[in-house]
């Protein structure tokens, strides 16, 4: 069977049962009684397994079939989840992992065994099982069940001596008896965790089908086929074979939890015949209804405890188009309102006129509506929640736990926040930068923790919000803080800055220099850190985000990283500015206020243009200095400026500008590869008149 055609579905599920295994095995460690937690650790594993071996990945089944054992005797009572236990479960889950990196680059899980994993599996389950003693199996009430589920409380009986028989079946029954064949009853248990049950009872069917002849069934084959019965399920076999011979072959399938074999008991004869044709019609009867009273069994379960999924999944691809198709209609919409423009500059004043022109407006009104309210829907397509990222970190600060030997404990909040799919697949290593560097510089070792007065259990602390147009994003502890004049003495040392520029710097220049190239205060090199590539590798991939992130900290009490991403990078409200005769676009959310300053309230100090704005002090930039506009000239006329305020966190500047021209949706498009080292640009957009019109990345000028 080609599977090509399932690899990428194959590929999102074994991510999510993956991280699903994660975050579970991490409460199991906290709570090795919650049969809750046990449970779907089981189920994830075996669902795993049940994809692996279906796509033909053998070595990925074989990983999974060892580790689905110890679920199990987890499961069974027989072991407890301990830390080297929970260790080696997770070297086993890393191994999964990296096939399946393997199978993303090259389509084949390779060629790596995990050998000493699956020994070290198979080692854990022998020490935990004997040492606790050999358990006796239970026998069941009926004598001949055997049980592959030491766990399993339920009651094996002979179902199968409940299956109703008509004259035609006691004939067949007493045929095979002349011949020299044994009528039995068989009655099969699957266990609990049995997914595809109907698929089960195939394999059962085909294990003894060419070993005798199937009489009768109940549930009906038909029913057995739809998934309409419970975990059992029986029939009449006339076969050749020994009663252990057919209890073994159904015990050789997997998910059996037992087997109920003995002779099946008739009365034979003329009285019997007779009563058969009695009960013939009623019996018929009753098989007639049963489908009918199976069919209607299965929508009142579905509505008591199945839930429709309510998700889909979309190819980003296919959401790309969307928006692009997106991204024209608005386009088109700011065509039809500069033409609207025009039209009500050239007004006549005639009734017709005035008409055609109150019509056209609501046109564009509803248009306007339309393409927001689409723009809208899309974006939520789009969004994803922070959680696809986050849920992983847990794992990883229990391992830098144990590597570093400090005890600590992540608390994250917000992560229900929801972000670009775009913003969501870039985010996840510069969050892992930051929260290693907490773990490593940032929280203190145990014993001086304890010696400062502080918990001996570290805190870090992850949280997600919405904030406006942006999502921020704080990564803080509570550890030993920076040290601003170790960092002095290190960018001294390295020739960073000078004498000096160090004497005229503030606390915060001095954290801000964290985020240079090969800038660390580290004293020594190790896995985790202090090679000087984290912070700056945080701050250009943040940047190439469209967002920011800046560092404030406390000594002692300890340091907080906050990034602030903008909530989608396609479409967004900015406004419109000119400078000289060139239009631009300022994302809105950046924009602080807008103020209209007099000319005699601009001072200069240190040579720079400021204003005093209700209590701040705001740095002015001559939008025509930065863009190198030649050919500028001021109007000597205008008594005031337009200043357009603008934030990066906790710090401002003012743009000045010669023109507003409101607000509006604008469609971010790419400057193309030729275009390199704009930094002061995040895109360009088309008007309505069909000008270009340049994005200005005012995080580049803060």
């Amino acid at each position: 069977m080609d599977t090509s055609q399932y690899l990428e579905l194959f590929i999102d599920e074994t991510k999510e049962h993956l991280q699903s295994l994660n975050e579970h095995i991490l409460d199991l460690e906290k709570d090795p009684e919650n049969d809750d937690t046990i449970n779907e650790i089981f189920r994830a594993a075996h669902t795993l397994k049940g994809m692996a071996g279906t796509m033909g990945f053998v070595r990925m089944q074989r990983l999974t079939h060892d580790l689905e054992n110890v679920f199990q005797e987890i499961r069974n009572g027989n072991m407890k989840a301990n830390a080297k236990l929970v260790d080696i479960m997770f070297r086993g889950l890393d191994a999964l992992e990296s096939y399946l990196d393997v199978i993303l680059q090259t389509g084949s899980e390779g060629t790596e065994d995990n050998e000493d994993i699956i020994h070290d599996l198979n080692e854990v389950i022998e020490e935990e099982t004997n040492g606790g003693g050999e358990k006796k199996e239970e026998s069941a009430p009926a004598a001949s069940a055997s049980s592959a589920s030491g766990s399993d409380s339920r009651v094996w009986e002979n179902k199968f001596e409940r299956i109703p028989v008509s004259e035609y079946e006691i004939g067949s029954m007493e045929k095979a008896k002349k011949d020299g064949q044994n009528v039995f009853g068989v009655t099969v248990y699957l266990q609990e965790s049995c997914i595809l049950k109907a698929a089960r009872a195939f394999l059962v069917f085909k294990a003894v089908e060419s070993k005798g002849e199937l009489i009768k069934s109940l549930p009906t084959t038909e029913q057995i086929e739809d998934e309409e019965f419970d975990l059992d399920f029986s029939w009449i076999l006339a076969t050749e074979e020994s009663k252990e011979n057919v209890r073994n072959l159904i015990m050789s399938v997997s998910e059996i939890a037992a087997v109920c074999v003995e002779e099946f008991k008739y009365e034979a004869g003329e009285t019997a015949k007779e009563e058969a044709k009695k009960d013939e019609a009623p019996v018929k009867a009753q098989e007639k209804n049963e489908p009918k009273k199976a069919a209607q069994a299965p929508p009142a379960a579905a509505a008591k405890g199945k839930v429709t999924s309510r998700s889909v999944r979309v190819d980003i691809d296919k959401l790309d188009v969307l928006m692009n198709l997106v991204s024209e209609l608005i386009i088109a919409k700011n065509a039809l309102v500069s033409v609207s423009s025009a039209d009500a500059a050239r007004e006549s004043g005639e009734d017709t006129n005035e008409g055609r022109s109150q019509a056209f407006h609501e046109n564009i009104e509803y248009l306007e509506r339309v393409t927001t309210n689409l723009h809208e829907s899309v974006m939520k397509v789009r969004m994803v929640p922070i959680e696809s990222v986050v849920n992983r970190f847990p794992r990883m600060i229990r391992d830098l736990n144990r590597k570093l030997d400090k005890k600590m404990e992540l608390y994250m909040s917000g992560e229900d926040t929801e972000l670009d799919r775009t913003v969501i697949d870039e985010l996840g290593d510069p969050l892992m930068h930051l929260l290693r560097n907490s773990a490593d510089h940032g929280l203190e070792s145990n014993a001086e923790r304890v010696r400062l007065g502080k918990p001996e259990v570290g805190s870090i602390f992850l949280d997600a919000y919405q904030d406006g147009n942006n999502v921020t994003i704080e990564v803080r502890d509570d550890g030993a803080g920076i040290d601003t004049e170790k960092v002095k003495n290190k960018a001294l040392e390295r020739g960073t800055i000078t004498e000096q520029q160090a004497e005229t710097m503030s606390d915060k220049d001095f954290i801000d220099l964290l985020f240079r190239p090969s800038f660390s205060t580290a004293d020594q090199i190790s896995d985790i850190s202090g090679r000087g590539v984290g912070l700056d590798v945080v701050k250009t991939k943040i940047e190439s985000l469209g967002g920011s992130i800046e560092a404030r900290s406390v000594k002692g009490q300890g340091s907080t990283f906050a990034i602030q991403l903008p909530l989608t990078l396609a479409i967004i409200q900015a406004l419109m500015v000119e400078v000289g005769d060139e239009k631009y676009a300022i994302p809105l959310g950046n924009v602080d206020t807008i103020e209209d300053v007099m000319q005699n309230e601009i001072k200069l100090v240190q040579s720079k243009e400021v204003i005093h704005l209700r209590g701040s002090v705001i740095p002015i930039i001559r939008m025509s200095e930065v863009l190198e506009m030649e050919d500028y000239e001021k109007s000597s006329e205008d008594e005031s400026e337009i200043i357009v305020v603008v934030k990066k966190g906790d710090q401002r500047i003012g743009l000045a500008v010669d023109k507003l021209l409101g607000q509006q949706e604008t469609v971010i498009k790419s400057m193309g590869r030729h275009i390199t080292n704009a930094k002061l640009f995040s895109g360009a957009t088309i008007l309505g008149d069909g000008e270009v019109a340049l994005i200005l990345d005012t995080n580049t000028l803060i």
